[in-house]
């Protein structure tokens, strides 16, 4: 249990509501327990931190469908391959932590890597969903997905909530996590909530804050090439026209592609011609920045 000195450095008020932040396993445990002896729903909100709106619509969410809004704020070096941005990932717990006070979380874990990994990660039990995870982004950065699957199931394990909020930009992710609380009988609702976007239609990330003044105006591109993808499916094009129209238009922009799929939305497979539900998954490089971004499109409707 936090000494009274300790839950005084661990806790802010904003505006009469308190946000107590805990770091150990069993400190997290002890908060659940009281809130379900009390009839409280949980609600979580997991995240890597470095909040922005998109993130604190999740709470917005959480709050909407629970009563103890728990949030997490942990870097996972599980899911970052070699080469990747681990240690310049952007660490802002002060700024998080009135974010998440402001919007009425009421328990942040933030444990350390060796509170989620204490035997190290070489040696680590590891979840892996297969198939969805090996498409798309899993293609490109292999061990990705076993890295988030692993990480999300130990939070549900310990936080045991009722409800968990996540969000579509990252629509694989999404896909991933569903299928695993399927398949491992996880009794928790997975709730997806709309990609929060920038007035430009530039999908809100925390690894916008790498582009330069410039590339933040040119990154608004992506979700506008999304949109023309959208328009001319909708208008009966074929998806390798679409595709190859997307493509040029990217590399006119000055973007470098990851990949760009058309795919079925439930499955995650390439769509054909005969899918009228199509989510068209995004990812390319402005400079040294990753970028990803979705659209669903429905060939059914007028």
């Amino acid at each position: 249990m936090l000494s009274p000195e300790n839950f005084l450095d661990q806790n802010i008020a904003l505006e009469g509501k308190v946000l107590e932040q805990v770091t150990l396993v069993t400190e997290l445990r002890d908060r659940i327990k009281a809130a379900r002896l009390a009839g409280k729903k949980v609600a979580f909100v997991p995240t890597m931190g470095n909040l922005h709106e998109g993130h604190l619509s999740l709470i917005d969410e959480a709050k909407s469908h629970g009563d103890f809004i728990v949030a997490s704020i942990f870097v996972n070096p599980m899911q970052f391959g070699e080469n990747e941005d681990l240690d310049a990932y952007p660490r802002t717990l002060e700024a998080d932590k009135e974010g998440l006070a402001a919007h009425g979380c009421d328990l942040l874990f933030t444990p350390t890597v060796s509170e989620m990994y204490p035997h190290g990660l070489r040696v680590e039990t590891r979840v892996e969903v297969p198939e969805l995870s090996k498409l798309h982004c899993g293609a490109s950065r292999p061990g990705h997905f076993v890295g988030v699957a692993t990480v999300v199931a130990k939070l549900f394990n310990l936080v045991q909530p009722d409800i968990a909020v996540f969000g579509e930009k990252d629509f694989q992710q999404l896909a991933v996590i569903r299928k695993l609380v399927a398949d491992l009988c996880f009794p928790i609702d997975i709730i997806g909530v709309a990609t929060a976007r920038e007035p430009s239609g530039l999908a809100k990330s925390s690894r916008n804050g790498y582009l330069t003044k410039d590339e933040r105006v040119q990154a608004s591109g992506l979700y506008k090439i999304l949109q023309d993808c959208k328009a001319q499916l909708s208008r009966g094009e074929k998806i390798d026209s679409t595709r190859s129209n997307a493509v040029s238009a990217l590399e006119a922009e000055g973007f470098k592609l990851d990949y760009l799929n058309f795919a079925n939305p439930l499955s995650l497979e390439m769509a054909t011609e005969q899918d009228e539900e199509i989510v068209i998954l995004l990812a390319a490089f402005l400079g040294s920045t990753r970028l990803i971004d979705n659209i669903v499109v429905n060939r059914g409707q007028s």
